[in-house]
């Protein structure tokens, strides 16, 4: 019989209180991983440097929160009122195309105002080879 699977590593002990210690700080946001970073350096700088590398290595400190992520209401799920759903669905898909317009009015924004940059350009280039010609011609 093997006393390896009774360990607390094999069961999960300490592995396990870390995600639950995990859990339980991205309940409370970022100021709680902040908090116990600082509190890791103080005490002694490899734990604070690992807690570190952690909260940065999983997205933790520049993603969403998590608290707020799984809060937040789904746009696809029915709401029960077909008409409220109707409603919600047309109005969507009217901003979609809304923002769909705008991106492509930017973009030929965008355009003219490269085609006008890039005129400019050659109209100085022209200019300055017309005086240069005009210096040699004089020369």
């Amino acid at each position: 019989m093997s006393t390896y699977a009774h360990t607390p590593i094999a069961a999960g002990g300490p592995l396990r209180w870390l995600e639950r210690a995990a859990h339980w700080l991205d309940e409370r946001g970022k100021p709680a991983w902040i908090a116990v970073t600082v509190i890791g350096f103080i005490f002694f700088w490899p734990v604070g440097l690992a807690i570190l590398a952690y909260i940065i290595w999983s997205k933790r400190m520049f993603g969403t929160c998590t608290k707020r992520r799984t809060s937040a209401p789904s746009m696809t799920r029915s709401s029960g009122n077909s008409a409220f759903d109707a409603y919600r669905d047309e109005t969507l898909r009217r901003l979609q195309d809304e923002q769909a317009n705008f991106e492509s009015f930017l973009d030929r924004l965008r355009q003219a105002k490269d085609k006008a940059e890039f005129d400019q350009f050659m109209d100085d280039r022209a200019k300055a080879a017309k005086d240069e010609r005009t210096q040699d011609d004089r020369a």
